[in-house]
């Protein structure tokens, strides 16, 4: 079978061509039942694409389309312990092969399956990129709409909602809405959506885009929701009772937009240890954190790829794909819509970008006098430039902190002093590092603190 870099052209996935040119994107990958399995999305609905749908790859790398497939916007998958099934799309895998597929599921773009917070071994929750949220019973296949989120999370009139996670943990459950467009980036609009719901009450945590929510059952069951503003990508951590944030470096902004987000994920693909793809960039992920501090967080590499989805497979790191998209003939250079698989391991990410990225904590921000920015990751990227300015009549002085131990003990490492109407940059030593860094003006202002990693 032919291989090109990890790109078996035999396993890639295609569009119809009629009657409508839509997406191909590969939403969901899951190995199962001695199995490799992954579902489709198109752009919207089933009515707005065709040819994709359901698949299966065996240990020889054969590729199956099953027949109880259908076509539509799909990328939740969860495996249901107590029941030994796995629901992939609209489809119930069991251990066997045998698959099930719920008709009244299959007009929904399904973002997201979650445990049920109350009769986990027979029902679960499903979360629409609409923002439904819908209880599902597995024994009687009834569904139930539980909330409209658009309403419950305040999402403005006139934002497309896009949905996009769910994750069921300590008494509560965790669902993101990556809305983001210009209206985000001018502040004119916040549409984006963190939220929780403790089975009575929704509470908003950010309003930003976010894509991603998930965490392991044990190690202390830590939450990690990813997401990102116009200063930075951002990293929200459940733990010990409360959420802390931190902020990370965009490895492009070609991933701003929310259409250009489609499901980066947090996965497992080497055992214990979290696989991070946040905002074009690779990091290795620690599930376990110790005092209620993150550690672990460091980055492996950039890129261009979209990829929906990963898992590892017989050995393999596998990444799903959406390659060349028509979408309706927006993209007049593209003629056919198509997704492919890459196969390698683990260690192959390091050959990929090195990492480089720019962000901070402060774009322009309302910072009041005194009060920390949020932990900004430094490790892991060789050189660093600081830009500072602010908007004060008088000079501002602002301290840099680091922390170089990654256990929030912050040790001051200068302080610039920047005039008023004037900029500010320095250059960090090369290979200086620490796990994070932060910002502390001493008067009340907007003011920008800015790092470029090269």
């Amino acid at each position: 079978m032919l291989n090109i870099g990890g790109v078996i052209p035999g396993l890639a996935v295609k569009g119809d061509a009629l009657p409508a040119r839509s997406e191909s994107g590969i939403g969901g990958l899951m190995t199962w039942a001695d199995r490799l399995w992954f579902i489709t999305y198109v752009s919207h609905t089933r009515t707005t694409g065709a040819g994709t749908g359901l698949y299966e790859v065996d240990e020889d790398l054969q590729i199956r389309k099953r027949p109880e497939s259908v076509v539509g916007t799909y990328a939740n998958r969860l495996l249901h312990t107590e029941t030994n099934q796995v629901i992939l799309g609209p489809h119930i895998i069991d251990v066997e092969g045998n698959v099930r597929t719920i008709e009244a599921l299959q007009d929904h773009r399904l973002a997201a399956t979650m445990r049920h917070l109350h009769d986990p071994a027979n029902k679960v929750y499903f979360l629409t990129m609409e923002g439904l949220f819908l209880e599902f019973d597995l024994n009687t296949f009834n569904i139930e709409q539980l909330y409209d989120l658009t309403q419950e999370l305040q999402i403005p009139r006139g934002a497309q909602p896009h949905f996009k996670s769910g994750h069921t943990s300590h008494g509560r459950v965790v669902v993101t809405n990556n809305t983001y467009d210009e209206r985000d980036f001018a502040g004119t609009q916040a549409a984006g959506r963190l939220a929780e719901w403790d089975g009575e009450r929704w509470t908003i945590l950010e309003r930003t885009g976010f894509n991603e929510v998930t965490g392991r059952m044990n190690f202390g069951s830590a939450i990690f929701a990813t997401g990102w503003d116009k200063a930075s990508a951002i990293l929200r951590v459940f733990t010990d009772g409360s959420w802390s944030r931190y902020r990370l470096p965009k490895g492009s902004h070609t991933f701003d937009h929310f259409w250009q987000t489609e499901w980066p994920r947090i996965r497992e693909v080497e055992h214990e240890r979290f696989l991070m793809d946040c905002h074009g960039m690779f990091y290795e992920l620690s599930p376990t954190t110790y005092g209620g501090k993150v550690w672990g967080v460091r980055p492996i590499s950039t890129h261009l790829r979209v990829v929906p989805d990963f898992c590892a497979f017989r050995g393999f790191l596998v990444m799903g794909g959406n390659q060349v998209t028509p979408t309706h003939d927006s993209n007049l250079l593209a003629g056919e819509p198509q997704a492919g698989l890459w196969f390698g391991k683990t260690d192959d990410l390091w050959q990929f970008g090195k990492p480089r990225g720019w962000g901070g904590p402060w774009w322009e921000a309302p910072v009041k006098s005194d009060v920390p920015s949020d932990p900004y990751l430094m490790t892991g990227f060789e050189h660093k430039g600081l830009h500072l300015y602010h908007d004060a009549p008088q000079t501002v002085d602002i301290t840099i902190e680091v922390d170089f131990l990654g256990t929030q003990n912050w040790q001051t490492y200068d302080t610039l002093s920047i005039p008023a109407g004037k900029y500010v940059h320095h250059e960090f030593p090369t290979a200086f590092s620490a796990h994070w860094v932060r910002f502390t003006s001493n008067t009340t202002c907007n003011a920008t603190a800015y790092l470029m990693y090269n």
